[in-house]
């Protein structure tokens, strides 16, 4: 095709108003078919659609209905084959779609367009195409929940140091550990099913902003895509973008989560904390030092976080302020959503499988939950619930034992009896029964506590909330 050739293609799709062709600069930036080619399944399904409730409603005929059905099911068989050409020249995934048809079916592929826009029709497609990434990542979310229950199940009983400030606080196991973010990813997992539902309604038929003059059925077209009730007013349905927005938003807390477990992994993998070991299937070695093996994977999924967070605001900016109805602004609403969409599936995938990876070092957990007087806060609780100390009272007790404990270069436990009763007499040789990691791990037990018993219960209730086939209809 010669330069002018495709001048005049372009041109063709604006009208008769212009009369001399876009530069190609100005052809690229208008193009948006290298990326929104990800929508041609979606393109096609909103066509059949909205061609068999045109032949429906008598608007369009049932030869030109066929020939249509016809054409997109060769067209969809073309581009799943790899055997379809895109032309940044017809500009978007649509009008590459129909002059495709067009070439196939003649006029037919003309009156497909009757009694909708480019704008109703980018407005489904991406509808449609969130809504499948939602029910993915869903599914990725489910299965990482799965590998994390599984391994907190295998660690009910394993004891570790829990932190807060990164400072060693009180004992607690690993199941309990992981189980946090079972519950982080479920919460997750619900903000995904809200968003899906606020999306799941049709612009399909909205037109370019004001809706049409042909008596077009937009409940069929609605039903025909799987949602649940047509856009109640057109200008909305061509010109708002919050669901990609919700949808962002959601990654974007999701993608939070991934980090942070991330960030754990790769704590634990170190020489200075040695809780868990990865194998060479999610590591790296190092060029120069032959001794390091690197937690690449979870590095680089913590690093994902980054680009999602980078899509959202990306988004909020392209819209913050746009008139009503459809602006061209709106043509880079879609590169951000698939780049995190991407991204967080990736970094979901690495971790379900660093997940699964991962073998735990007891030895370790259990040397690290002993230090720092990680039971100081039994011996505060005794001093409540035994001797009848006012808890404020017994803070400031168990500061003056620790802080002897320091001084003597000893755990609480390793104090004598006498040592301790010289900071307060009150306390008795029965304070030795919660000053051990077991003994205060064990005696967790209040409601969502990590208490081993607790964890077991709680593993089996988590698989009934998260892995049950209800939970993912």
């Amino acid at each position: 095709m010669s330069p002018n050739d495709t001048h005049k293609s372009a041109n063709a799709q604006w009208g008769g108003r212009f009369t001399s062709g876009p530069s190609e600069v100005m052809e690229r930036i208008n193009a948006s078919i290298g990326f929104d080619q990800r929508f041609f399944a979606h393109d096609i399904a909103g066509s059949r659609a909205h061609a068999r409730m045109l032949v429906a409603q008598g608007i369009l005929s049932d030869e030109d209905g066929q020939a249509i059905e016809d054409g997109l099911d060769k067209i969809s068989q073309e581009i799943e084959s790899g055997g379809f050409d895109f032309s940044a020249a017809l500009e978007d995934i649509h009008m590459n779609i129909e002059s495709r048809l067009r070439e196939l079916v003649g006029d037919a592929a003309g009156r497909l367009h009757t009694a909708r826009s480019r704008n109703d029709q980018v407005a489904t497609d991406f509808r449609l195409w969130v809504r499948d990434e939602i029910d993915a990542i869903d599914a990725q979310l489910q299965g990482l929940q799965a590998a994390l229950i599984e391994k907190a199940d295998a660690h009910a009983g394993t004891i570790m140091p829990g932190f807060t400030h990164l400072q060693t606080a009180q004992p607690v196991t690993f199941g309990h550990h992981l189980l946090a973010y079972v519950e982080m990813f479920g919460r997750d997992r619900g903000r995904l099913a809200d968003a899906r539902a606020r999306l799941n309604e049709s612009p399909l038929g909205a037109g370019a902003l004001a809706g049409t003059s042909f008596p077009i059925d937009r409940e069929a077209t609605a039903a025909s895509l799987g949602f649940d009730r047509p856009m109640a007013n057109s200008l909305d349905a061509v010109s708002d973008r919050d669901f990609a927005l919700e949808f962002l938003s959601t990654t974007a807390i999701c993608a939070t989560h991934v980090s942070r477990f991330a960030e754990e992994l790769v704590v634990w993998c170190s020489h200075g904390f040695g809780f868990i070991s990865l194998s060479d299937a999610y590591t790296t070695g190092s060029s120069m030092m032959p001794q390091k093996r690197n937690p690449d994977a979870a590095e680089l999924s913590r690093a994902k976080t980054g680009r999602v967070y980078g899509a959202l605001i990306g988004l909020l900016t392209v819209m913050k302020g746009l008139p009503l109805a459809y602006s061209k602004d709106m043509q880079e609403d879609k590169e951000p959503v698939f780049d995190a969409a991407d991204s967080l599936s990736l970094a979901l995938a690495a971790t379900a499988g660093m997940v699964t990876d991962m073998t735990a070092v007891p030895e370790n957990m259990m040397a690290a939950a002993g230090k720092g007087h990680s039971t100081a806060t039994d011996l505060a609780d005794w001093l409540v619930r035994v001797a009848g100390v006012p808890f404020r009272d017994a803070h400031g007790i168990t500061g003056a034992v620790v802080a002897l404990a320091d001084k003597k270069g000893v755990t609480l436990a390793e104090l004598s009896l006498a040592e301790m009763q010289g900071v307060d007499e009150r306390i008795s040789a029965e304070v030795f029964d919660v000053l051990t990691v077991e003994a205060s791990v064990a005696s967790r037990t209040s409601f969502g506590g990590t208490a081993p018993d607790n964890v077991r219960a709680a593993v089996a209730a988590a698989r009934s909330l998260f892995l049950t086939p209800a939970r993912s209809e």
